[in-house]
Protein backbone atom coordinates (compact mmCIF):
# COMPACT_ATOMS: atom_id res chain seq x y z
CA UNK A 1 0.00 0.00 0.00
CA UNK A 2 1.15 3.30 -0.94
CA UNK A 3 0.42 6.22 1.38
CA UNK A 4 0.65 9.24 -1.15
CA UNK A 5 -1.70 7.18 -3.73
CA UNK A 6 -3.64 6.06 -0.77
CA UNK A 7 -4.13 9.79 0.73
CA UNK A 8 -4.57 10.76 -3.10
CA UNK A 9 -7.53 8.31 -3.03
CA UNK A 10 -8.80 9.75 -0.32
CA UNK A 11 -8.57 13.42 -1.44
CA UNK A 12 -10.30 12.69 -3.91
CA UNK A 13 -13.60 10.84 -3.03
CA UNK A 14 -13.81 13.49 -0.25
CA UNK A 15 -13.83 15.71 -2.96
CA UNK A 16 -16.62 13.90 -4.97
CA UNK A 17 -18.91 14.34 -1.68
CA UNK A 18 -18.07 17.47 -0.90
CA UNK A 19 -18.92 18.48 -4.34
CA UNK A 20 -22.40 16.71 -4.21
CA UNK A 21 -24.64 18.26 -2.49
CA UNK A 22 -27.65 16.31 -1.99
CA UNK A 23 -25.37 13.81 -1.16
CA UNK A 24 -23.64 15.70 2.05
CA UNK A 25 -27.50 16.66 2.76
CA UNK A 26 -28.34 12.80 2.73
CA UNK A 27 -24.98 12.57 5.23
CA UNK A 28 -25.52 15.14 7.99
CA UNK A 29 -28.95 17.14 7.54
CA UNK A 30 -31.19 13.57 6.94
CA UNK A 31 -30.39 11.50 10.35
CA UNK A 32 -30.82 14.20 12.96
CA UNK A 33 -34.40 14.77 10.82
CA UNK A 34 -35.34 11.39 11.46
CA UNK A 35 -34.46 11.33 14.96
CA UNK A 36 -36.56 14.46 15.27
CA UNK A 37 -39.31 13.02 13.86
CA UNK A 38 -38.76 9.74 16.41
CA UNK A 39 -38.77 11.66 19.47
CA UNK A 40 -42.24 13.59 18.48
CA UNK A 41 -43.49 10.08 17.78
CA UNK A 42 -42.79 8.21 20.67
CA UNK A 43 -41.22 10.68 23.66
CA UNK A 44 -44.35 11.98 25.09
CA UNK A 45 -46.11 8.54 25.11
CA UNK A 46 -43.27 6.38 25.33
CA UNK A 47 -40.10 7.56 26.15
CA UNK A 48 -38.25 4.35 26.53
CA UNK A 49 -39.41 2.98 23.59
CA UNK A 50 -37.74 6.22 22.24
CA UNK A 51 -34.55 5.31 23.82
CA UNK A 52 -34.30 2.33 22.63
CA UNK A 53 -34.43 2.96 18.89
CA UNK A 54 -33.32 6.24 18.43
CA UNK A 55 -29.78 4.40 19.65
CA UNK A 56 -30.44 1.65 17.67
CA UNK A 57 -30.90 3.98 14.39
CA UNK A 58 -28.08 5.67 15.76
CA UNK A 59 -26.13 3.03 14.40
CA UNK A 60 -28.25 1.45 11.45
CA UNK A 61 -28.26 4.66 9.39
CA UNK A 62 -24.97 4.64 8.54
CA UNK A 63 -25.09 1.51 7.17
CA UNK A 64 -27.56 2.12 4.66
CA UNK A 65 -26.62 5.77 3.82
CA UNK A 66 -23.08 4.54 3.16
CA UNK A 67 -24.49 1.27 1.08
CA UNK A 68 -26.54 3.82 -1.01
CA UNK A 69 -23.59 6.21 -1.90
CA UNK A 70 -20.85 3.54 -2.03
CA UNK A 71 -22.69 0.98 -4.48
CA UNK A 72 -24.27 3.90 -6.59
CA UNK A 73 -20.78 6.05 -7.14
CA UNK A 74 -18.59 2.66 -7.40
CA UNK A 75 -21.29 1.94 -10.32
CA UNK A 76 -20.43 5.00 -11.65
CA UNK A 77 -16.27 4.44 -11.46
CA UNK A 78 -17.45 1.23 -12.96
CA UNK A 79 -19.76 2.50 -15.88
CA UNK A 80 -17.57 5.37 -16.99
CA UNK A 81 -14.44 3.29 -17.30
CA UNK A 82 -12.81 5.47 -14.48
CA UNK A 83 -12.27 2.48 -12.47
CA UNK A 84 -10.06 0.78 -15.35
CA UNK A 85 -7.94 3.76 -16.03
CA UNK A 86 -7.18 3.69 -12.00
CA UNK A 87 -6.36 0.68 -12.13
CA UNK A 88 -3.81 1.35 -15.25
CA UNK A 89 -1.87 3.35 -12.68
CA UNK A 90 0.30 2.50 -9.62
CA UNK A 91 -2.63 2.45 -7.69
CA UNK A 92 -3.30 -0.59 -6.58
CA UNK A 93 -6.57 -2.69 -5.12
CA UNK A 94 -5.78 -2.41 -1.64
CA UNK A 95 -5.45 1.54 -2.04
CA UNK A 96 -8.56 1.90 -3.58
CA UNK A 97 -10.43 -0.34 -1.42
CA UNK A 98 -8.57 1.57 1.72
CA UNK A 99 -8.63 5.55 0.10
CA UNK A 100 -12.70 4.48 -0.57
CA UNK A 101 -12.64 3.31 3.49
CA UNK A 102 -10.60 5.84 4.98
CA UNK A 103 -12.60 8.30 3.25
CA UNK A 104 -16.26 7.16 4.01
CA UNK A 105 -14.91 6.27 7.76
CA UNK A 106 -14.42 9.90 7.70
CA UNK A 107 -17.87 10.89 6.30
CA UNK A 108 -19.36 8.39 8.70
CA UNK A 109 -17.64 10.01 12.09
CA UNK A 110 -18.79 13.91 10.70
CA UNK A 111 -22.30 12.15 10.36
CA UNK A 112 -22.48 10.05 13.56
CA UNK A 113 -21.06 13.23 15.63
CA UNK A 114 -23.65 15.48 14.26
CA UNK A 115 -26.60 12.91 15.02
CA UNK A 116 -25.26 11.92 18.11
CA UNK A 117 -24.86 16.02 19.16
CA UNK A 118 -28.35 16.28 17.90
CA UNK A 119 -29.94 13.06 19.84
CA UNK A 120 -28.03 14.03 23.34
CA UNK A 121 -28.04 17.56 23.71
CA UNK A 122 -32.27 18.10 21.86
CA UNK A 123 -33.64 15.03 21.76
CA UNK A 124 -33.09 13.28 25.52
CA UNK A 125 -31.22 10.67 25.02
CA UNK A 126 -29.57 8.95 27.77
CA UNK A 127 -27.27 5.76 28.01
CA UNK A 128 -24.62 4.36 30.63
CA UNK A 129 -22.32 3.93 28.05
CA UNK A 130 -20.09 6.81 26.42
CA UNK A 131 -21.14 8.51 23.43
CA UNK A 132 -17.58 7.67 21.84
CA UNK A 133 -18.19 3.81 21.71
CA UNK A 134 -21.80 4.50 19.93
CA UNK A 135 -19.99 6.32 17.61
CA UNK A 136 -17.23 4.59 17.64
CA UNK A 137 -20.12 1.41 16.58
CA UNK A 138 -21.64 3.81 14.12
CA UNK A 139 -18.04 4.03 12.26
CA UNK A 140 -17.81 0.75 12.15
CA UNK A 141 -21.28 0.23 10.39
CA UNK A 142 -20.93 2.75 7.74
CA UNK A 143 -17.24 0.94 6.53
CA UNK A 144 -19.86 -2.44 6.73
CA UNK A 145 -22.18 -0.61 4.29
CA UNK A 146 -19.41 0.43 2.31
CA UNK A 147 -18.19 -2.84 1.66
CA UNK A 148 -21.11 -4.38 1.04
CA UNK A 149 -21.89 -1.47 -1.02
CA UNK A 150 -18.77 -2.17 -3.54
CA UNK A 151 -20.06 -5.70 -3.32
CA UNK A 152 -23.38 -4.95 -4.62
CA UNK A 153 -21.80 -2.66 -7.47
CA UNK A 154 -20.18 -5.48 -9.33
CA UNK A 155 -23.63 -6.69 -9.95
CA UNK A 156 -25.52 -3.92 -10.85
CA UNK A 157 -25.69 -2.15 -14.67
CA UNK A 158 -27.69 0.87 -13.70
CA UNK A 159 -27.94 3.11 -10.88
CA UNK A 160 -31.78 1.85 -10.03
CA UNK A 161 -30.04 -1.66 -10.21
CA UNK A 162 -27.56 -0.62 -7.26
CA UNK A 163 -31.08 0.39 -5.17
CA UNK A 164 -32.36 -2.59 -6.09
CA UNK A 165 -30.08 -4.57 -3.73
CA UNK A 166 -31.35 -2.47 -0.81
CA UNK A 167 -34.25 -4.60 -0.76
CA UNK A 168 -31.75 -7.86 -0.60
CA UNK A 169 -29.10 -6.86 1.60
CA UNK A 170 -30.30 -4.03 3.65
CA UNK A 171 -34.33 -4.87 4.26
CA UNK A 172 -33.35 -8.75 6.00
CA UNK A 173 -30.89 -7.23 8.05
CA UNK A 174 -33.25 -4.57 9.66
CA UNK A 175 -35.82 -6.59 10.03
CA UNK A 176 -34.34 -9.56 12.21
CA UNK A 177 -31.48 -7.34 14.21
CA UNK A 178 -33.87 -7.22 17.11
CA UNK A 179 -35.24 -3.65 16.48
CA UNK A 180 -38.64 -5.03 15.94
CA UNK A 181 -38.66 -7.85 17.90
CA UNK A 182 -36.45 -9.20 20.21
CA UNK A 183 -34.24 -12.07 18.76
CA UNK A 184 -35.31 -14.34 21.63
CA UNK A 185 -39.04 -13.86 20.44
CA UNK A 186 -38.12 -15.05 16.93
CA UNK A 187 -38.77 -18.64 15.45
CA UNK A 188 -35.72 -20.42 15.77
CA UNK A 189 -34.97 -20.37 11.85
CA UNK A 190 -35.51 -16.56 11.84
CA UNK A 191 -32.62 -16.57 15.08
CA UNK A 192 -30.40 -18.59 12.72
CA UNK A 193 -30.49 -16.49 9.89
CA UNK A 194 -30.37 -13.27 12.67
CA UNK A 195 -27.20 -14.59 13.75
CA UNK A 196 -25.63 -14.82 10.24
CA UNK A 197 -26.39 -11.39 9.39
CA UNK A 198 -24.17 -8.40 10.66
CA UNK A 199 -26.12 -5.73 11.38
CA UNK A 200 -27.61 -8.13 14.76
CA UNK A 201 -24.26 -8.22 16.29
CA UNK A 202 -23.91 -4.04 15.78
CA UNK A 203 -27.46 -3.46 17.34
CA UNK A 204 -26.51 -5.71 19.95
CA UNK A 205 -23.36 -3.63 20.83
CA UNK A 206 -25.35 -0.60 20.53
CA UNK A 207 -27.63 -2.22 22.87
CA UNK A 208 -24.93 -2.93 25.23
CA UNK A 209 -23.89 1.18 25.53
CA UNK A 210 -27.21 1.72 26.26
CA UNK A 211 -27.00 -0.81 29.20
CA UNK A 212 -23.62 -0.79 30.77
CA UNK A 213 -21.92 2.14 32.03
CA UNK A 214 -18.02 0.03 31.00
CA UNK A 215 -17.41 -1.70 27.66
CA UNK A 216 -18.69 -5.12 28.30
CA UNK A 217 -16.93 -7.95 26.79
CA UNK A 218 -20.04 -8.78 24.50
CA UNK A 219 -19.32 -5.12 22.87
CA UNK A 220 -16.23 -6.04 21.88
CA UNK A 221 -17.15 -9.39 20.82
CA UNK A 222 -19.31 -7.64 18.66
CA UNK A 223 -18.11 -5.46 17.45
CA UNK A 224 -14.57 -7.82 16.18
CA UNK A 225 -17.64 -9.71 14.56
CA UNK A 226 -18.60 -6.40 12.53
CA UNK A 227 -14.85 -6.18 12.01
CA UNK A 228 -14.56 -9.69 10.40
CA UNK A 229 -17.58 -9.00 8.34
CA UNK A 230 -15.96 -6.38 6.75
CA UNK A 231 -12.80 -7.81 6.20
CA UNK A 232 -15.00 -10.89 4.48
CA UNK A 233 -16.63 -8.33 2.37
CA UNK A 234 -13.74 -6.26 1.26
CA UNK A 235 -11.94 -9.65 -0.01
CA UNK A 236 -15.07 -10.41 -1.83
CA UNK A 237 -15.44 -6.62 -3.58
CA UNK A 238 -11.47 -6.86 -4.47
CA UNK A 239 -12.34 -9.74 -6.65
CA UNK A 240 -14.70 -7.56 -8.47
CA UNK A 241 -12.47 -4.31 -9.25
CA UNK A 242 -11.26 -5.20 -12.80
CA UNK A 243 -14.71 -5.62 -13.89
CA UNK A 244 -16.02 -2.98 -16.17
CA UNK A 245 -20.10 -2.70 -16.67
CA UNK A 246 -21.05 -2.40 -20.28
Amino acid sequence: MNGKILASTVRRVLNQLRHDHRTVGLLVVVPPLLLTLLYYMYYEDSPLVFQRIALTMLGIFPFIIMFLITSIAMLRERTTGTLERLLTTPMGKVDLLFGYGTAFGLAAAIQASIACAVAYLFLGLQTQGSVGLVILIAIANAVLGMALGLLASAFARTEFQAVQFMPLIVAPQLLLCGLFVARENMAGWLQAIANALPMTYSVEALTEVGRYAEPTATLWKDLGIVAGCVVVALVLASATLRRRTD
